[in-house]
């Protein structure tokens, strides 16, 4: 008996997302704050990226995600960097910046410290902007230790962008 190949879909929203892309000639940016450049490198792990990936920002420090990538201080001062606003600002502003199609952004409180009540550690922000939208959603992943949080951050923005990408084809 002779097995035949299944082809199946693949299960890396990275790989999926580059494929999308360069099908639709169509570029991406990355706006990181906790994450640190690591959605940018879990992209451009993927061979043929660089049809794909503009580049990205690690806007770690207030003044570079006002410097960089034009977020408005006053949202910082008003709702803090981790905030749903300034999770918009950022792919907003990344995106415009960058003349990319796509961009998406991280904004987070990966611990150990910096947590509040209000905001604890584990709160995440992702944000991807496109032409016709931008869609901000906020995670509380909990104090899974810094290392997971950030990592949790990567899957929850590819996730994202997928879907986007995914609707933004119907």
């Amino acid at each position: 008996m002779v097995a035949k190949k299944v082809e199946t879909a693949t299960s890396d929203p990275g790989k999926r997302i580059i494929d999308i892309l360069t099908e639709a000639n169509k570029t991406i940016v990355t706006a990181e704050s906790c994450t640190g450049g690591m959605i940018a490198s879990a992209l451009t792990d993927i061979p043929g990226a660089s049809a794909a990936v503009y580049g990205g920002y690690v806007t770690y420090a207030n003044t570079a995600k006002s410097r960089m990538i034009h977020v408005q201080a006053r949202l910082i001062r008003d709702y803090g960097a981790v905030s749903n606003q300034v999770a918009r600002a950022m792919a907003d502003g990344a995106r415009n910046t960058a003349r990319a199609d796509y961009a998406v952004a991280v904004t987070g409180i990966a611990g150990p410290d910096g947590g509040s009540e209000k905001k604890p550690i584990g709160l995440v922000y992702v944000a991807v902007s496109s032409e016709l939208a931008t869609v901000v959603i906020e995670h509380r992943f909990g104090d899974l230790g810094r290392d997971e949080i950030r990592k949790a951050s990567v899957r929850a923005a590819l996730d994202l962008v997928l879907q986007v990408l995914t609707s933004d084809k119907d």
